[in-house]
């Protein structure tokens, strides 16, 4: 019981992330104006995100602009946009496998091959987490580079913006969801597992017949 509540856990962390990693390829916040002049009083927000881009200005008014041209965008938009995909993908298809082979569900009778099915989901669960945290870590590397680079004016220098800290977020919970969901099928099997039992050999009599002490 302890083992199936532990991968329901497993399976709701996972869905969690999932859920993240969609909210974070979706919001504009990937990079946002850093504010480094000595007048604090600013007219506009810069938000640039791996869809669109944004303006929100002092009054509260937001206006936004999707990009134009997929070839046009820098590398590492092009690379955050195919990695989020793939992983919102891999997150739907890791959810399917992972109730298929869960001990709650009956969709395959409890054996070895349900034990390895939730591996499985559980796996792709931890591939997604890796995926995902190549454009988040690429995204944050170009932003403090260009922030601490001299030769970059003031107004174009960027801070990480909220989206980059809820793919973090969403990274952990993915790769710990998968874990705790390989971890709970290896002891299930371990559990389900019976020793091997081995039977004395039938020896005849001396009349040529079996004994019968043999026959069960």
């Amino acid at each position: 019981m302890t083992s199936a509540a532990l991968e329901i856990l497993g399976l709701g962390l996972g869905i969690l992330g999932w859920v993240g990693v969609i909210l974070a390829c979706g919001l504009p916040m990937w990079q946002v104006s850093a504010f480094i002049d000595v007048n604090i009083v600013v007219a506009q927000t810069i938000w640039e995100g791996l869809w669109m881009n944004c303006v929100v200005q002092s009054t509260g008014q937001m206006q936004c602009k999707v990009y134009d041209s997929i070839l046009a965008l820098p590398p590492e938009v092009q690379a955050g946009r195919a990695l989020t995909v793939i992983v919102a993908l891999l997150g739907l298809v890791a959810l399917m496998v992972t109730v298929v082979g869960a001990q709650c569900t009956n969709c395959i009778r409890p054996g070895k091959m349900k034990s390895r099915i939730v591996v499985a989901g559980g796996s792709i669960y931890i591939l997604c987490g890796v995926l995902v945290l190549v454009p988040l870590c690429w995204f944050a590397n170009i932003v403090i580079s260009d922030f601490y680079d001299p030769t970059v004016p003031p107004s174009k220098k960027r801070e990480m913006g909220a989206a980059l800290y809820i793919g973090w977020a969403a990274t952990a919970l993915l790769l710990f969801g998968g874990c705790l969901i390989c971890c709970c099928s290896c002891s299930q099997r371990d559990e389900t597992s019976f020793p091997v039992k081995y039977s004395a050999p039938r020896r005849p009599t001396s009349n040529g017949e079996y004994d019968k002490k043999n026959y069960v």
